[in-house]
């Protein structure tokens, strides 16, 4: 009896530690630097299922000149929402050759359902405004080793 209370405490107990755990921002991702027009962007890298599945949730700030960018393994239809994410972000929908295909605001904390127009492998995430304030319009083409990397 009490091997299986003591199994199901230490059970319970992981439970607990794996939630708190998914309640953390990730803020150790590997980065590179990106540009558009004259503008540089330190830019987390999500790569992997995990990193794109949590991205920019539970973040209380983030630079003005940061960003994350969610790489998948081939173009498609991508769409974001917001749950979990307090912070107001932009999402550039980015074709392969660093192309913007769309511009999309999205509100915190929602599940509302944002698309690319067309298929696309990169999805950059900025503080919403960012873009509007430098001016940069979908068509613009972001610069960096991500989009070099593709033309391979």
């Amino acid at each position: 009896m009490f091997q299986r209370l003591a199994a199901l405490l230490l059970a319970s107990a992981s439970f607990m530690m794996t939630a708190h755990a998914q309640q953390q921002p990730q803020t150790d991702l590997p980065r590179t630097q990106l540009s558009v027009g004259l503008y540089k962007i330190d830019t987390q890298i999500a790569q992997t299922p995990q990193q794109r599945e949590i991205g920019l949730m539970f973040r209380k700030e983030m630079p003005q000149a940061e960003g994350m960018i969610f790489v998948f393994e081939q173009p498609a239809t991508q769409c974001f929402w917001m749950r979990n994410t307090i912070l107001p972000l932009t999402a550039a929908f980015v074709a392969d050759d660093g192309r913007i295909v769309n511009l999309v605001d999205m509100q915190p904390m929602t599940e509302n359902s944002h698309c690319s127009l067309e298929p696309v492998r990169y999805v950059l995430e900025m503080n919403q405004g960012w873009f509007a304030k430098k001016n940069i319009k979908k068509g613009a083409k972001l610069g960096g080793e991500l989009f070099a990397a593709t033309k391979r």
